[in-house]
């Protein structure tokens, strides 16, 4: 696989987009450089634990054996090694060598949202990618190049890769997009050539991964005629509630469906895999075998 995308990235700049995302461009030449034109591309990001201003990582090893160097990540104390968590690339500023992620703020409740809510330019996180390690099988743009309309379904923590999903639409593209977030001041305006309509879900009160509004939504829409691909992501239990819909109650066929379930109520990316998280990657791993499979 060659040398491993693995390097320290900068804060540049960093700036509320609304009263519960942040946007932090980062610069560095290694990590820029990676960066592709496809829209959706994942990261892992790795937080430096108390009392540290960089990261603690091991350097990949000149072979680029990933597993060698993942061993050596897990070999390093408990109380030194970073915190990982996955993100999407917002956008990519090639002229300027720049990267934004957003990031959803929701307190002290996980080392990314502290971190993103002080975070000045200066800091310093690790990234592992864009990686082939992580790549679809085939990109996304093909997939929905080749449907007549394009659902997009999921929440807040969905909210990045959703925007990238609908800003990179051709002209003429049709898409319908149901998103679910805390209140009206969470909406945000997309630039884009394709024809969207984006049904805002206001989750109000009842706390993130608690409620139905999503799945409910998806549940009670009328399609627009023609073959589709879907996008899902979000909490855990609800793009598999929206994937078993599509597929056993609207009869879309699996290998149109592309869904990642970013992230699960009380559990975080430090935490063993559920048994349902093990049948999700399963499933995933079998429909990206299959013949004309993406997903």
């Amino acid at each position: 696989m060659g040398d491993l995308p693995v390097s320290l990235i900068t804060v540049t700049a960093v700036r509320r987009l609304t009263p519960r995302m942040a946007r932090v461009t980062f610069g560095g030449d290694a990590f820029a450089a990676t960066i592709g034109g496809e829209p959706d591309q994942q990261v892992k990001l790795y937080f430096p634990r108390p009392g540290q201003t960089v990261p603690v990582l091991p350097e990949p090893g000149p072979d680029g054996d990933l597993m060698r160097w993942y061993a050596a990540y897990n070999a390093i104390p408990a109380d030194e090694r970073p915190w990982m968590r996955s993100f999407t690339v917002r956008a990519h500023h090639p002229g300027e060598r720049t990267v934004d992620i957003d990031f959803v703020l929701h307190g002290d409740a996980g080392p990314a949202s502290r971190w993103a809510g002080s975070a000045t330019p200066g800091d310093t996180l690790g990234v592992f990618g864009p990686s082939a390690y992580f790549a679809r099988p085939e990109p996304l743009s093909g997939s929905i190049a080749a449907a007549d309309w394009v659902l997009l379904a999921g929440d807040a923590a969905a909210l990045p890769a959703i925007g990238t999903l609908i800003e990179a639409l051709p002209e003429g593209a049709r898409a319908v997009a149901y998103v679910e977030v805390a209140d009206a001041a969470e909406e945000q305006r997309f630039d884009t050539r394709g024809d969207v309509t984006v049904h805002w879900l206001h989750r109000g009160h009842v706390p993130a991964g608690h409620g139905d509004a999503l799945v409910d939504a998806v549940r009670e829409a009328r399609f627009p005629s023609g073959s589709m691909f879907a996008w899902l992501g979000g909490e855990a239990g609800a793009v598999r509630a929206l994937r078993r819909h599509l597929v056993g109650d609207r009869g879309v066929a699996k290998r149109a469906i592309d869904f990642t379930g970013y992230w699960r109520p009380r559990m975080t990316q430090d935490d063993a895999p559920t048994e349902d998280d093990l049948a999700e990657a399963r499933e995933r791993l079998a429909d990206a075998a299959a013949p004309g499979g993406n997903a």
